[in-house]
């Protein structure tokens, strides 16, 4: 694991990190995890990452569904995961996650630790930490090979 980046911004300054440091993580990975407590504001930092990659659909968290598909300005697929009501492995499994993963898609995952047996090796890690200032959150970026 390499930690790439570490840096506390506000939910303002968001937007540049994501197009100074995030985006260009996908030349390490096109599967992304974002861990964090919940209301880190995971959903709402994929929800940009969307919005730079040009897509016009309302992006939103896929609690119930565990995966929602998009489509970037370009025409690629973004799969966005929430793994958070898994409670067995096998859940993911019967829904064909190993396709999702296996795709050439971008994959943005939220609540992987529920599912971390079945995460590639090759991927962009981001681990978002509440701070003592409410409108602030600390990033931490890491890339695993």
């Amino acid at each position: 694991m390499q930690v790439l980046s570490n840096s506390s911004i506000s939910l303002e300054e968001s937007s540049k990190f994501i197009e100074q440091e995030l985006l260009g993580c996908f030349d390490h990975s096109n599967f992304i995890v974002f861990r964090g407590q919940m209301g880190a504001g995971k959903t709402t930092l994929i929800k940009k990452i969307c919005n730079f990659l040009g897509v016009e659909e309302s992006v939103s968290s896929p609690t119930f569904s565990l995966v929602n598909q998009y489509s970037t300005a370009k025409g690629q697929l973004v799969y966005h995961f929430d793994f958070y009501r898994i409670e067995e492995v096998e859940e993911a499994f019967d829904f064909g996650v190993e396709e999702y993963f296996d795709s050439e898609a971008i994959c943005l995952v939220e609540w992987a630790e529920n599912v971390e047996e079945l995460l590639p090796n090759k991927r962009v890690e981001v681990q978002i930490e509440l701070t003592l200032e409410e409108e602030k959150r600390e990033y931490t970026i890491s890339l695993h090979s």
